[in-house]
């Protein structure tokens, strides 16, 4: 839990299943993705999904999940971007932000 909290920032941490699983939640999908990065879990064939959408009051979203396994623990990390009605990033450019981020974080 210490190295969890030493190397993110998470918004919100819950015993998902007593003793085996923990959820977390990132404020953003770059944190998620450095807390990834940092604690050496970006594996591509880790489980990840990501996606977009509409919440009820109409707030445009992007979503990210990953369901890695780190220290005997199951995590269900989730991370919201809300984006405005203003022009968007593309994912492949948010991407690389986030990754050069992490490797600025990491240095």
């Amino acid at each position: 839990m210490a190295e969890l909290l030493l190397l993110s920032n998470p918004a919100a941490i819950r015993v998902h299943s007593t003793g085996v699983s923990l959820a977390v939640d990132f404020d953003s999908i770059a944190e998620l993705k450095s807390w990834l990065h940092l604690a050496g879990l970006n594996d591509p064939e880790m489980l990840t999904g990501e996606h977009q959408g509409t919440t009820d009051d109409g707030r445009p979203y992007r979503q990210m999940n990953a369901y890695p396994t780190w220290h005997g623990w199951t995590f269900y990390a989730t991370a919201t971007d809300y984006t405005d009605g203003g022009a968007h990033l593309d994912a492949q450019t948010v991407d690389r932000l986030a990754a050069a981020v992490a490797v600025e974080v990491a240095a």
